[in-house]
């Protein structure tokens, strides 16, 4: 039996994700970015959710999702409700988890071919 490994060629997805990294397709990010099916936007300049103000909002609503997915890290923190807000009153959808299950909803958003963003938030040393 033939095994090969079937890459979706169409965007860009999660590979794997550590503590401290993100890896799309083969690259290892280690500090926050965005991540659209077309494009990564890197060095996001945020290091904590609670960093999250309407500026984050204006960039992310710049790559024209209809949903964002918000990575904190290893656990889920809610970033204050004005910048949840920002979202909700464009019409766009907006949720919060972990980094590992953030990576997991992208892709299989992506993979749909949904416009999606996620906002990855890694911690710097």
């Amino acid at each position: 039996m033939d095994l090969s490994l079937d890459r979706p060629g169409e965007y860009l997805f999660v590979r794997r994700v550590g503590a401290r990294s993100i890896t799309v397709i083969d690259r290892e990010f280690t500090r926050s970015l965005l991540l659209a099916p077309d494009r990564t936007i890197e060095d996001w300049p945020v290091t904590h959710a609670g960093e999250l103000d309407a500026e984050h909002v204006e960039t992310i609503l710049a790559l024209q999702p209809e949903v964002v997915i918000l990575g904190t890290g290893e656990r889920q923190v809610f970033p204050a409700a004005a910048f949840m807000a920002g979202f909700l009153r464009k019409g766009v959808g907006i949720e919060v988890m972990d980094n590992a299950a953030a990576a997991r909803t992208y892709d299989l958003l992506a993979g749909e071919h949904r416009r999606v963003v996620a906002a990855f938030i890694l911690p710097q040393n």
